[in-house]
């Protein structure tokens, strides 16, 4: 589908919808004019999940936008519209393939209403509608350029993160609904924008290690899931199991996950009761993703056999197999009290060892495509000497991505900076990584010239 289809389909989606929504605020529910619209908005739906799973309707402002496509302000109709779904507190609306007639039946009696939705919400259990507040800029540039949308995204996941970890420490059990609708945000944005979102992940908060801990999982499972063909609904499950995988440690006592040193065998057999912790709390969590308890008590397994929990041997699901490797990357990438930050290439060989026993290769080798051993974000320093940001990695050759230099040779930051695709530099022309650099060690914040 063409850009003019997807812009026609997107018109034709809001007007039906917001016939329908007038419809139903002038007659009854059953009323043949609101049956009429109700049903040409639904085939309507139809036409639009044929050439994607789910679409989104987010207010922006005065302007509507479905999907990644700004429709404005257009008609009177669009501004009751609008004022409608300020009115009910709602900024987006996600509608999955497969929804049937009454549950649009549901989301347009409810907008009719005029109700607010904030307390009281009557479309949460809706298997295919999903309302709520904006957490993503649709109408944002997602060219690798927009890196300063996606940084409000993922500090916003983080801060989403720290409450399902409070929820479910106090209550028992995470809140769903938020968790939901921040997996469906990144889910976006992965669709969107990989790049720009995995370079994101790099981001070290010592402070904030458990809480960024999740969202990077979560990101780079949905990241690796993406790569193998994965998307809509089940990209947003496989989001999900990651950003769920360690919620069993809010049993785990503090001075055992803080633990400076090498911890006891019993300290050990404590921490590990993470993975069936996980699992019960998932299960007994209402609207939660079946696989996210799967993905609780499996992701510490390993293909070969080893792992815990000792009792428990199965085939490992792509999703526990994917979070697992995206688990031990982030863990062993991160700096924490008790372990220093490594470099990628020696996480990535200790993934590789084995030769695949333990980690399946053939996901490794895709992990590897995806991040690279400089993953973009990363600050390195060239064999000429200049230090450069990772724009892009180039899977064939991880040691040649395409950069940006920002600083020459004698160790000046360029007012000017130059892209370089090393994989293709001409001769005389750096060619080529030697290291990864430490970003504190000259001042610079690479995200910025990911801009």
């Amino acid at each position: 589908m063409n850009a003019a289809e997807r812009a026609r389909l997107a018109d034709e989606l809001l007007k039906r919808l917001a016939a329908a929504v007038r419809g139903v605020q002038l007659y009854a529910p059953s009323h043949p004019l609101v049956v009429r619209s109700i049903t040409a908005l639904v085939d309507t739906l139809t036409i639009v999940h044929a050439s994607m799973k789910s679409v989104a309707i987010g207010v922006v402002g005065d302007e509507l936008v479905v999907a990644d496509i700004p429709v404005g302000r257009a008609a009177e109709t669009m501004g009751e519209l609008i004022r409608r779904l300020k009115q009910a507190g709602i900024e987006r609306i996600v509608i999955d393939n497969g929804v049937q007639a009454d549950e649009v039946t549901r989301l347009v009696e409810t907008l009719g209403s005029g109700e607010n939705l904030e307390q009281n919400n009557p479309l949460s259990k809706l298997p295919h509608i999903r309302v709520g507040r904006l957490q993503v800029e649709e109408r944002a540039d997602t060219s690798a350029g927009d890196i300063a949308t996606f940084r409000r995204l993922y500090d916003d996941a983080v801060k989403v993160a720290g409450t399902l970890w409070e929820s479910a420490k106090v209550e028992g059990i995470p809140d769903a609904d938020a968790a939901r609708g921040m997996v469906d945000t990144l889910a976006q944005a992965v669709a969107q924008n990989r790049t720009a979102l995995l370079a994101l992940t790099a981001l070290k908060n010592y402070d904030n290690y458990t809480f960024t801990h999740m969202v990077n999982v979560s990101i780079l499972t949905m990241g690796q899931a993406r790569g193998v063909g994965i998307d809509g609904s089940l990209l947003r499950e496989f989001g999900m199991a990651g950003l769920m995988h360690d919620i069993g440690k809010v049993k785990t006592p503090n001075e055992i996950l803080n633990k400076p040193g090498k911890l006891t065998d019993q300290e050990y057999n404590i921490l590990k009761r993470h993975t069936v912790d996980g699992a019960q709390i998932l299960r007994k969590t209402p609207e939660i993703t079946t696989l996210a308890p799967i993905v609780a008590f499996e992701h510490h397994l390993r293909a070969d056999g080893t792992g815990y929990p000792d009792a428990h041997r199965p085939q490992l699901n792509l999703a526990t197999s994917l979070c697992g490797v995206a688990d031990v990357y982030d863990a062993m990438r991160s700096q924490r009290v008790y372990q220093p930050a490594f470099p990628t290439d020696r996480i990535l060989a200790v993934l590789q060892k084995n030769d695949g026993t333990q980690f399946d290769k053939n996901l490794v080798r895709r992990f590897v495509q995806l991040v690279g051993i400089y993953p973009a974000g990363n600050l390195v320093r060239l064999y000429s000497g200049e230090i450069a940001v990772v724009l892009e990695v180039h899977a064939p050759d991880p040691y040649r991505p395409r950069v940006r230099i920002v600083i020459d040779k004698e160790g000046r930051t360029l007012e000017h900076t130059r892209d370089v695709n090393l994989f293709e530099a001409p001769e005389g022309e750096p060619n080529a990584v030697k290291a990864p650099v430490d970003p504190a060690d000259v001042g610079i914040d690479p995200l910025v010239y990911l801009q």
